[in-house]
């Protein structure tokens, strides 16, 4: 028969086997806590998205650039402006000179030709003369010389007689023009004298010689000298006259061949037909 003792230490051992086999009791799961830092912008500089600039920025601050490397740029924006400025001011100049002009008909801006330019040449007065001193008229216009022997004179003459007809027959005044091609020995003296036996409103023009040749070649004028023997030469020339219309295009070439009565028909038509278009 077991005694106390024994049945004591048997029901320790069954209750302490119990408490082994028993499970462990459960505890909560400590999770850490979560940062509220944004992934890309991190206070301490520490994103991977910073690292590059920062790179950057150390060495840029071990290897400083030379100073051409931002004088060059700078002196670039420079001069940027400046162009600007002095091209803004050129148009502004520009727009200023177009307002100042007087308005210019319909008629002068139709394309024509490029046949005359800009010129300066003296009158008979010694005053200078411009293209912009001819404009608001029709002119008619002719190069020759007072020492040709025979088609000058036929054509200065011709010139005279058609500036009578217009004004008698249609009432048209027109600015009659002779331009030597022979300034060497046309001063405005000679020229005064040689056009005052045909009639004293053609108007004489001369100049230097470069001046002459380039206004000669803006009309297609051709000269050249011929059987020169000192001051004793002729000049060998096309002999044709310009219509040129108030705005001093040219409106039609004339030859030799029309007479005075059909050269000065042919005028009229041409300037009805420009009043005509400029009224459309």
């Amino acid at each position: 028969m077991l005694t106390p003792r024994v049945l004591r230490l048997s029901l320790l051992r069954r209750l302490g086997g119990g408490a082994a086999e028993r499970p462990p009791p459960c505890r909560p799961r400590v999770f850490p806590a979560r940062s509220n830092h944004s992934r890309g912008y991190s206070s301490e500089g520490s994103s991977k998205y910073d690292r590059p600039m920062r790179q950057f920025a150390e060495e840029n601050k071990a290897n400083p650039q030379p100073l051409i490397y931002y004088i060059v740029p700078s002196a670039l924006l420079v001069f940027a402006g400046l162009a600007t400025f002095v091209h803004y001011n050129d148009e502004k100049r520009a727009v200023t000179q177009e307002a100042q002009q007087p308005s210019v008909p319909k008629r002068c801006t139709t394309n024509r030709p490029a046949i005359g330019g800009p010129f300066k040449l003296y009158d008979t007065e010694n005053n200078e003369v411009t293209e912009s001193k001819l404009r608001g008229n029709w002119t008619l216009m002719y190069f020759g010389y007072t020492s040709c022997p025979d088609v000058g004179p036929a054509e200065v003459q011709k010139m005279a007689d058609v500036v009578k007809l217009l004004e008698s027959k249609y009432g048209t005044k027109i600015t009659p023009l002779f331009i030597t091609i022979d300034p060497q020995r046309d001063s405005p003296a000679q020229l005064k004298a040689y056009l005052s036996e045909f009639d004293p409103r053609i108007i004489g023009l001369t100049g230097s010689i470069n001046a002459v040749r380039q206004i000669a070649q803006e009309y297609r004028v051709f000269f050249k000298r011929v059987d020169d023997i000192g001051q004793d030469y002729l000049v060998e020339s096309s002999h044709n006259m310009y219509l040129l219309d108030p705005c001093l295009e040219t409106a039609r070439c004339f030859g030799a061949e029309y007479e005075a009565s059909d050269l000065a028909e042919a005028i009229i038509m041409e300037i009805q037909k420009a009043s005509q278009s400029s009224t459309n």
